[in-house]
């Protein structure tokens, strides 16, 4: 069943899926009002996802940058 929230305040383009119970289990956000907010939760969902993911200093960063860029052999 798709609603808006009934028991927060609402915000246009902004819809929840709720279950029998009235729980919300998904939300449909209007891109073309809020496709900025989507895009700072992709990013956010993204940067959770890699949270474990090993890291590389800003040093290293940096020589990795300014050192020539090496071509591999295209077959």
């Amino acid at each position: 069943m798709l609603m808006g929230s009934k028991s927060h305040k609402e915000i246009s383009g902004i819809d929840f899926l709720v279950d029998s119970r009235g729980r919300r289990k998904a939300v449909l956000i209007d891109l073309e009002k809020h496709g900025p907010l989507w895009d700072d939760l992709y990013d956010a969902c993204v940067a959770q996802q890699r949270r474990n993911e090993p890291r590389e200093s800003l040093a290293a960063v940096k020589k990795l940058l300014q050192s020539p860029a090496r071509r591999r052999a295209v077959r």
